[in-house]
């Protein structure tokens, strides 16, 4: 299997001094905090699930990598890095798909899957205060006795980190209803570059103090600062959850009957709509039959009270608009959701591109009608499921391999027509990114999206918090 991802612009990233001086120092000044030298056995803490791919098997060492099991132990290693000019990146569960993780032999990863202690649960207060190294699912396991939940769910929820959630601002099938992790942050504990601790936000739901930080670190990728402890909003259990789906006859007429939701007066948790070529990629790899049910599908999640009574007007909506309802019994509603996270599968033998965009939710149907003259004019194949509740699209374009292609040089034409389409959703008002990130893969794309002037202020705001570049340097911006 080969991937591709957009090429990040070269930078160059030279440390003052080798990792392994500072693994000695580390160990000689702080033997509790745990450290591994560069070696073959460190290359997994290299990368992210996105540059895995093109990691491949190679022999050189990985970077140094630290875990801290403390607030103060992250401080200590970052104070250290700082003094001798080596550079960190943080890393949680490795789970991201832009290559914000990515690291080298150079380089110092500090990594906080060892801190993931729940230091505090509030039921009256609806807030949790966490570690970041603890799992999205598991956060969500020991919250539901208190009968509430962390909202974003990411589909990575059951192996990615809070802390990870929040560096990338993560979505979620959710987010229709809950929003981002941005919306659920409500303060921040967060090492800087100079290895200092501060605070940022507020326990309270509404606090207007100063400039808004919070949402400042949120997404920001690991290049502000490291998130040491999160407190986050939770929301009651729902009394009650239901899964309908509707079929249409085509991609265009399931992409124009997005709309009949958004006109009722129901508001889902969750809206999923799966185009032709999606549904049959997830009959190819689950062994299911949904493409016999129609050519396109809107998944749906309704929650809350007055469950029936939603269930009632979405149905009419949906049908009124061309759509073949189903109230699913909950055994098909969760086998449903499962193959949404888990039931696609990548091409074993094509070159491909999965993608992130978002555009404005009305704009949806316009994305899936520009896929064909793509197609025509690169020779590729792209389709698409989205987060349609909130417009966030994940493209997924192929190309065949033919021979005397290069094993790792995939055609130009697969980049050339996943450029064209960023620049489709930009043109309706959209983003490069929905959830994923920038990253070190997407940076092309970003300076499509954003005015040189905006830019500077990006890394005048860098600068500020980090003058040497030393977090996480060629990422995101």
């Amino acid at each position: 299997m080969t991937s591709v991802e957009p090429e990040a612009p070269t930078r160059t990233i030279k440390p003052s001094r080798a990792a392994n001086p500072f693994v000695l120092e580390l160990a000689a000044r702080f033997p509790h905090i745990e450290v591994l030298a560069p070696s073959p056995g460190t290359r997994p803490y290299g990368h992210d699930a996105a540059t895995a791919k093109s990691a491949g098997t190679g022999h050189g060492d990985g970077p140094a990598v630290v875990f801290p099991a403390t607030a103060e132990q992250v401080q200590q290693a970052v104070r250290l890095a700082a003094d001798l000019g080596v550079t960190v990146v943080p890393r949680g569960a490795g789970t991201g798909l832009s290559g914000g993780a990515a690291a080298g032999a150079g380089q110092v990863v500090v990594s906080t899957e060892r801190m993931n202690a729940v230091i505090e649960i509030s039921p009256v207060d609806e807030v949790a205060v966490v570690e970041p190294g603890i799992i999205n699912a598991a956060l969500n396991t020991l919250l539901e006795p208190y009968g509430l939940f962390y909202a974003p769910d990411p589909a990575s929820f059951d192996i990615s980190t809070i802390g990870g959630n929040v560096a990338t601002n993560a979505g979620g099938l959710r987010c229709a209803k809950y929003g981002v992790t941005r919306e659920s942050v409500l303060a921040l504990d967060v090492v800087l570059a100079d290895g200092s601790l501060v605070t940022v936000g507020h326990r309270s739901i509404k606090g207007v103090t100063g400039l808004d930080l919070t949402s400042l670190f949120v997404g920001s990728e690991g290049i502000l600062g490291i998130v040491v402890r999160a407190t986050v909003r939770l929301r009651p259990l729902p009394v009650a959850r239901r899964t309908v789906t509707a079929f249409f006859d085509s991609t265009a007429d399931g992409a124009n009957g997005l709309a009949a939701i958004t006109l009722s007066p129901v508001r889902p948790a969750a809206i999923e709509f799966f185009d032709t070529p999606s549904l049959e990629n997830i009959d190819r790899h689950s062994g299911t039959a949904l493409r016999e049910r129609g050519a396109a599908l809107i998944l749906i999640e309704l929650d809350g009270y007055g469950i029936a009574e939603q269930t009632a007007d979405l149905s009419a909506a949906l049908a009124t608009a061309g759509g073949r309802v189903t109230v699913e019994p909950d055994n098909d509603g969760a086998r449903l959701w499962e193959l949404r996270r888990n039931g696609r599968g990548l091409p074993q033998d094509q070159w491909y591109i999965g993608e992130d965009i978002a555009v404005p939710k009305s704009r949806l149907p316009q994305v899936y009608a520009a896929f064909p003259a793509l197609e025509d004019r690169y020779g590729v194949r792209i389709s698409a499921v989205s987060h349609a509740g909130d417009g966030n699209l994940h493209p997924l374009i192929t190309l065949d391999k033919r021979p005397g292609d290069h094993p790792e040089r995939p055609p130009q034409a697969l980049q050339d027509a996943a450029t064209e389409l960023v620049r489709v959703a930009l043109s309706l008002g959209g983003t490069v990114t929905g959830e994923h990130g920038i990253g070190s893969i997407k940076q092309d794309w970003a300076a499509l999206e954003l005015s040189e002037r905006i830019r500077q202020a990006q890394h005048a705001i860098k600068s500020a918090l980090d003058p040497h570049a030393l977090l996480n340097p060629g990422k995101a911006i």
